[in-house]
């Protein structure tokens, strides 16, 4: 099946204006990265001087951070050699602020990350992933549109975000043969307030965030998962500049160490997780402890899969790779592996601390 492609602008075309971005984006990072930002992992560790280092979260300081929080408290970033690690909520242009050194990780997904590489020849690389599954869905009302299957999706007006997320979307469409004009598609935010109001009858959302929001609200939901229906792609994932790949390949080991460390604490207490988030992290937010247990819990599924319990969390298989690369196509992005992912610090990690992935 040959796929419709997005229009592609040439890669580098922008590049200068992506840089004139990013820095302009540094310095408000810069201005925003002091005080209740700036979370201390620990005493320096004399022996392994990594120094201090920032990391662009994707979203609020919810439970989906829950990994980076445990890394943080439990003093697994400073074990590691880092003097100080800031932790940027989202959201943001994440792949804009690692290329202008605003962070030196930062967490995205594997189609935003392949966008900006495809058509801006950006030199940026996924160096290991926590979503081992994406967490987009339409999320629909079981009494309102309930939409289960792609046909579903026909003769519905579908509130999608614009941007990266509009991409996705038409690549659902795509993937499953669905002509695009049987389709609405609505503008809207990332407040679900449209689809419960019933101005939309689907709603991009995550499975993870939205989804459990309205339906602790009271109202039953039905999720259209883009992983089980086309898309299989990698979230949440650790992004760095090739740059920091060859010439600080210690730190970036040392970061993968510490992010694994504290996933699997993550993983295995979801509740703490949440608390961390709802009375640390996140306590200028408002969040619902219960919303972020939920979420907490849910997540794992996304992390933990045949897979990662085998080769350790954080690893991504050639088999999903290959899936990626398929889900980017579907999106109009042609990429080769070696374009988008490099897990060869991660690799030597896990054989020198065989522990890690156990």
């Amino acid at each position: 099946m040959t796929l419709p492609l997005r229009p592609r602008r040439t890669r580098g075309a922008r590049r200068a204006r992506l840089a004139a971005a990013g820095a302009a984006l540094a310095l408000v990072l810069a201005a925003c990265s002091s005080g209740a930002d700036a979370e201390p992992a620990g005493d320096d560790d004399e022996s392994t001087d990594l120094g201090a280092i920032t990391v662009q979260l994707s979203w609020i300081k919810n439970a989906e951070f829950a990994g980076e929080f445990f890394a943080d408290s439990k003093g697994y970033f400073a074990d590691a050699g880092f003097s100080s690690v800031t932790l940027n909520a989202g959201p943001g242009a994440t792949e804009s602020i690692v290329l202008s050194g605003g962070a030196d990780f930062g967490l995205s997904n594997a189609v935003s990350v392949g966008q900006v590489v495809a058509e801006e020849d950006a030199p940026l690389k996924i160096v290991g992933t926590t979503f081992q599954k994406n967490p987009f869905t339409i999320l629909s009302l079981k009494d309102g549109g309930d939409i289960a299957t792609p046909d579903d999706l026909k003769g519905k007006r579908i509130g999608v975000q614009a941007g990266p997320n509009e991409a996705l979307f038409d690549a659902l469409l795509a993937i499953n043969e669905i002509d695009p004009s049987e389709v609405t598609k609505v503008p809207v935010e990332y407040d679900p307030s449209p689809l419960v109001n019933g101005e939309v009858d689907g709603f991009l959302a995550y499975v993870t965030n939205e989804s459990i929001t309205v339906e602790s609200e009271g109202h039953p939901v039905t999720n259209l998962l883009f992983a089980d229906n086309g898309l299989p792609f990698v979230a949440e994932s650790v992004v760095t500049t090739d740059e920091m790949i060859a010439n600080e390949p210690e730190k970036v080991k040392a970061f993968l160490e510490a992010e694994i460390r504290g996933w699997k604490d993550a993983v295995a207490d979801p509740e703490e997780g949440a608390r961390l988030a709802v009375e640390e992290y996140g306590a200028d937010l408002e969040l619902d402890l219960v919303k972020e247990i939920a979420q907490a819990t849910i997540q794992i599924d996304l992390i933990v899969t045949d897979e990662t319990k085998k080769n350790g969390l954080f690893t991504i298989s050639d088999d999903l790779i290959a899936q990626n690369l398929t889900t980017l196509a579907a999106a109009g992005i042609e990429l080769e592996a070696e374009d988008l992912f490099d897990l060869s610090l991660l690799t030597e990690l896990l054989e020198e601390q065989p522990d890690l992935a156990k």
